[in-house]
């Protein structure tokens, strides 16, 4: 358990998964942790819930905690951080998940205050499942990298990248689980386009790339050597394939990835 307390500004879907790990995992009590949401029904919702104080009010949540972690959007982090900029200070460690803010926009927004972290987490936190890229301001205190690994390793897997690796990360991992429910959702209609039942085409969907998922890990193999598994000279499996190419599967995915990336460059403008 860690022994600082934490307001978290911002209560919507991430910050809620965030927080449901951090407790279950026992990284925080809950009368550690304070929440600041402006939605009122919001608010009651997450303090009914998970026990812990719940605010409108940041500037008086920020000077009863240690860790300040922004998860709000990056369209109003700017004004949040003309807001909370007259009460941070050296005792403060800032950890910012919104997607596109660099640390020098947050540090010209905080008085050049130096104890930043930024990070990129994905929605599979929800269930404890999620990967986030961190990385930290110049001169960063090694501890303070220490305790935001510990504080998202609470919901999954953590990796240190360079800041100019994190607008790739947030369009690969960060919005990567929508690429991936758009494909279940197309192989549902697949099947049910030679024949399935709708709950069984996505049962079959669902599963299929789940398992495939756990093999790739267990196996830790190549991806082409596990396809390659599976593909049949002349079988069903090739000429699968051979259509995905043909329709442009790679190259859609491709494309996806690094517009996304152009995208949280536009937000960090």
């Amino acid at each position: 358990m860690l022994n600082e307390k934490l307001t978290l500004i911002g209560a919507g879907n991430m910050g809620e998964a965030l927080l449901k790990g951090w407790l279950d995992k026992k990284l925080f009590a809950p009368e550690q942790i304070t929440a600041v949401e402006t939605c009122s029904t919001r608010r009651e919702a997450i303090q009914h819930t998970y026990r812990i104080a719940a605010e409108a009010n940041v500037l008086t949540a920020i000077p009863k905690a240690q860790i300040i972690l922004l998860a709000v959007k990056p369209q109003i982090m700017g004004q949040v951080l003309e807001t909370i900029a007259p009460v941070i200070d050296n005792s403060h460690l800032i950890i910012s998940i919104a997607a596109g803010v660099k640390i020098a926009t947050l540090q010209a927004k905080l008085f050049s205050h130096n104890r930043i972290i930024r990070v990129m987490p994905n929605t599979p936190a929800l269930i404890q499942s999620g990967i986030s890229a961190i990385c930290g301001a110049h001169n960063l205190p090694a501890d303070d990298l220490t305790t935001a690994r510990r504080i998202f390793e609470a919901v999954g897997q953590v990796v240190e990248v360079e800041e100019k690796q994190m607008d790739a990360v947030t369009a690969l991992s960060g919005s990567g689980p929508a690429y991936v429910f758009l494909i279940i959702e197309a192989l549902a209609d697949a099947g049910v386009s030679v024949g399935l039942a709708r709950p069984l085409a996505l049962q079959l969907a669902v599963q299929t790339i789940l398992g495939s998922t756990k093999l790739l890990i267990e196996k830790n193999q190549h991806p082409a050597v596990l396809r390659d598994m599976v593909t049949s000279p002349g079988g069903t499996t090739i000429a699968g394939l051979q259509a995905l190419e043909e329709g442009g599967l790679r190259a859609a995915l491709l494309a996806a990835v690094q517009a996304a990336c152009k995208r949280s460059r536009e937000l960090g403008q």
